[in-house]
């Protein structure tokens, strides 16, 4: 099947790029010495996940315990789980170490911390816990020269097993160019082997040292003292990892496949059937220094058309004007025509889908 034939709007992967990016990244981490786990969330699909791995048993991350289940399933056994845990998933994680995943999870808080060991305690059981480190005031997570760093770890007890210490260096995403994501990432591997060597010298076992963002991982030199890299962007890249200069534009592997369905001829306009409910609501682009509106604009082949951005975004229409304000001639995009939008986010444009149509070239492989 031709490309042009797909139903639009629907998402589109480009095989050659997503395998480059993963191989390099895998090459990357054997050469540094770490193990690659990477994060499932974009893709959220068997076929996409084993590609990312390094085995198809894992390790991998999570954002959800949905993705859980369903990974584990799949075979997917060596798991984190990398959002803070709240009690009411507790139960929920029970069940699927149970069925015999290694689920491991995270928290920042001797909150959680008494509360899952109370869970433990009562129901018999192990879980695998890291604490959450903070290394550079993004999100959440414990600052590494705090006193809750130990407390956390002395709470864990009666089955809630403390294994070692995770963070993610998301001011990396403000970064732009590699000297600024090398500065990152060494502030963040320098941050998370502290923490875990303060809880070493307390007397707690640490055994995994995670860290990993994309721009981080894109560009480390060196991971002395950690264990393993957590990323999941950099499988297919987006506008917002552009704009850092992880990638240019031109290697995004993902695109939506949109169709041309009006004019607004007196306003320059361009509407297509992708809106906002297969674009997503992503505008993470807005504070670059390239703003891409919801989307860069490319023709049917995925070559960059200049100049053109998904300007704004209803339910289902997008509208497609110049950066520069010149009207759109209509002839110039005949109702019919097929173009594809690269993300600002990738994660959210996938997450409005419920597969991909795998593209080699202009020909479909697999959908």
């Amino acid at each position: 099947m031709d490309i042009s034939e797909l139903s639009t709007p629907c998402l589109i992967l480009d095989e050659s790029k997503f395998k480059k990016h993963c191989d390099e990244m895998k090459k990357k981490c054997r050469d540094l010495g770490v193990t690659l786990r990477p994060h499932l969330k974009t893709g959220k699909s068997h076929e996409f996940s084993l590609y990312q791995m390094e085995t198809p048993e894992g390790p991998a991350t999570v954002s959800t315990l949905l993705e859980a289940e369903n990974f584990f399933e799949w075979g997917v056994k060596d798991i984190i789980y990398a959002v803070g845990l709240s009690p009411n998933k507790f139960q929920k994680v029970l069940e699927l170490i149970k069925r015999g995943c290694n689920l491991k999870v995270i928290l920042d808080n001797t909150e959680t911390a008494k509360k899952l060991s109370e869970f433990c305690k009562a129901n018999n059981t192990e879980i695998k816990v890291l604490i959450e480190v903070d290394c550079d005031g993004h999100r959440s997570g414990v600052k590494v020269d705090s006193n809750e760093l130990i407390d956390i770890a002395n709470y864990l007890k009666d089955g809630a097993q403390l294994t070692g210490v995770l963070t993610h260096a998301g001011d990396s995403y403000r970064c732009v160019g590699e000297a600024q994501c090398r500065k990152a990432q060494e502030n963040e591997r320098d941050s998370i082997v502290k923490a875990a060597n303060r809880l070493k010298k307390a007397g707690f076992n640490i055994n995994i040292i995670s860290a990993g963002s994309t721009p981080t991982a894109k560009f480390a030199k060196n991971w002395d003292g950690v264990t393993e890299v957590r990323c999941g962007v950099y499988c297919v890249g987006d506008l917002v990892m552009a704009g850092v200069g992880v990638y240019e534009p031109e290697d995004i592997a993902l695109s939506l496949l949109v169709e041309v369905i009006g004019h607004q001829k007196e306003k320059g306009w361009i509407i297509t059937d992708g809106g906002w409910m297969a674009l997503s609501r992503d505008r993470g682009t807005a504070n670059q220094k390239v703003d891409w509106g919801y989307g860069a604009v490319c023709d049917v082949d995925g070559n960059i058309l200049p100049g053109l951005l998904v300007k704004g975004a209803n339910q289902e229409h997008g509208i497609i004007c110049s950066r520069n304000d010149n009207r759109l001639k209509p002839e110039d995009f005949p109702i019919g025509t097929k173009l594809r939008i690269l993300p600002n986010h990738a994660c959210a444009m996938a997450a409005q889908h419920d597969h991909y149509n795998l593209v080699k070239g202009r020909n479909v492989i697999s959908n």
